[in-house]
């Protein structure tokens, strides 16, 4: 019961990260920047908890030379992942910003897994998966399209342009969940051969770290933006998204062990999806408050189980 209701928490913390990162972007401006600022912190957070567990820090030189580059950059997907979420969450909500990535995923992942990609297991497609996506894509038709349709008899021109802006941004989400799932399965396979999640976790963060930094550089050729929350008495929580980021990594890695892959999966976005419904619904930490609909509730609910096919058959 411990394992389930764990499971649940920290999907939900992915979707409060999300959240706390966005409203970070408001007192930095930058996107880049906000993100640079939450990997940093997660690096931060991981070099401690590796620290404190006694393993040494330190990846021996001789595996750098004999794995291939690819093994090595997980975390500049991320960054680019978690630079587009905070993108998105002014632009589509909680509910969207979540849901939209895990179609990009759970698409993504299906390829994987089907090609072996990233030296991936290979499990070729069957029934189950199929109608899994079926349901996932259904899922998603009915939390987002039929709204728009709802929304589509009262609109004027210029609501029909932004619905236009909404589904670009939309499909940049799926594609935001495509790299989350290339950087989950490149992490999968330096875990194994580190032997070490926690540090597979750290060298990801750091990689997304240093990856920021210079867009940051060249993007918004400044860093002095990072002292405006401090100046602006911004609350203290948004510091912590990189250590819930983290926290993220690890809770995971001590599921998996415990529950399986596929469980841990499928609680986890039941979690997140849970999560983004309450961020959304009561407007919390300071987002934007927008009612959820019923139907969009058993969209979300069509798609847990149209991925529950796809991760455990």
């Amino acid at each position: 019961m411990f394992t389930i209701l764990l499971a649940i928490s920290v999907g939900a913390i992915f979707a409060v990260q999300t959240a706390i990162n966005a409203q970070l972007r408001k007192f930095v401006i930058s996107p880049f920047l906000a993100s640079m600022i939450s990997f940093a912190v997660g690096v931060i957070f991981l070099t401690i908890t590796i620290l404190i567990s006694g393993s040494p820090l330190g990846i021996p030189l001789d595996l750098f030379l004999s794995q291939p580059i690819f093994i090595w950059l997980g975390g500049i997907g991320g960054a680019i992942a978690l630079t587009t979420n905070i993108l998105l969450f002014p632009k589509l909500g909680s509910v969207q910003t979540s849901i939209m990535p895990i179609l990009g995923m759970t698409l993504m992942s299906m390829l994987i897994d089907n090609y072996g990609w990233f030296n991936s297991i290979q499990y070729s497609f069957g029934l189950n998966r199929i109608f899994g996506v079926l349901l996932v894509l259904i899922g998603v038709f009915l939390a987002i399209a039929i709204q728009d349709k709802q929304n589509e008899q009262h609109t004027s021109q210029t609501n029909k342009k932004n619905m236009l802006n909404q589904w670009i941004w939309r499909i940049v989400g799926i594609m935001a969940g495509m790299l989350l799932a290339i950087q989950i399965a490149i992490n999968g396979q330096l875990g194994k051969v580190l032997h070490s999640s926690s540090h597979a976790a750290l060298v990801s963060f750091f990689v997304g770290t240093i990856t920021l930094i210079i867009i940051v550089g060249i993007m918004d050729r400044s860093y002095t933006n990072i002292k405006e929350p401090i100046k602006q008495s911004a609350p203290w929580w948004i510091w912590i998204g990189g250590i819930l980021g983290g926290s993220y990594v690890l809770i995971n890695v001590y599921l998996v062990d415990q529950i399986g892959n596929g469980q841990t999966v499928i609680l986890a976005l039941f979690g997140q999806i849970t999560g983004s419904l309450m961020v959304e619904q009561f407007g919390l930490l300071n987002s934007l408050k927008n009612r959820v609909k019923p139907i969009q509730i058993f969209g979300l609910i069509v798609m847990v189980a149209g991925v529950f096919l796809i991760r455990i058959f």
